[in-house]
C-alpha cells in the first residue's frame, strides 16, 4: 500500500460521516423533513455537525495524501490525521451537547481542525523545499 496512514484516515473519517449523517436522517424522519431543517435547535446541529465535517474533511485528507506521497514522515501524517479525527469528534460533541450554540468542545474542535490543516500545510511546503532547493 501506497498511502497507509492517508488510508486509515480517510477510513476512520468516513465511517464518522456515516455515522452524522445517520443522526441528521434521524432528524429528517421524525419531522418528515427532505430538505433543511425546522426550528429544532438539534436538528439544525446534527445537520451543521456533519456539513462541517464534510467541508474541512476531504481538504484534510487530499493534504495527508499528498504528503505521504511526497514523502513527509508516516508519524507526521499521523500525528496530524489524530489531531483532526480528535478536532471533529469534539466539535461534533460539542454541537449537540450546546445544541449548537457555544461550547467548549465546539471551539477546541475547530481550533484542532484548523491546526492539523495548518501543520500538514507548512509540512508539505517544508517538504517540497526540502526535496527541490
Amino acid at each position: 500500500m501506497i498511502i497507509p496512514m492517508s488510508a486509515i484516515f480517510a477510513s476512520v473519517v468516513a465511517l464518522f460521516a456515516l455515522f452524522l449523517a445517520y443522526r441528521v436522517s434521524t432528524f429528517r424522519l421524525k419531522y418528515k423533513r427532505g430538505m433543511g431543517h425546522n426550528e429544532d435547535r438539534d436538528f439544525e446541529s446534527a445537520v451543521r455537525a456533519h456539513g462541517n465535517l464534510m467541508e474541512y474533511a476531504p481538504l484534510a485528507l487530499i493534504l495527508m495524501a499528498i504528503g505521504e506521497l511526497n514523502g513527509v514522515s508516516a508519524g507526521h501524517v499521523y500525528w496530524v490525521g489524530m489531531t483532526f479525527v480528535v478536532g471533529r469528534l469534539l466539535h461534533a460533541w460539542g454541537m449537540a451537547k450546546g445544541h449548537g450554540g457555544p461550547h467548549r468542545a465546539r471551539l477546541v474542535g475547530i481550533l484542532l481542525t484548523w491546526l492539523a490543516i495548518l501543520v500538514m500545510a507548512l509540512l508539505l511546503i517544508w517538504n517540497v523545499y526540502q526535496v527541490n532547493f
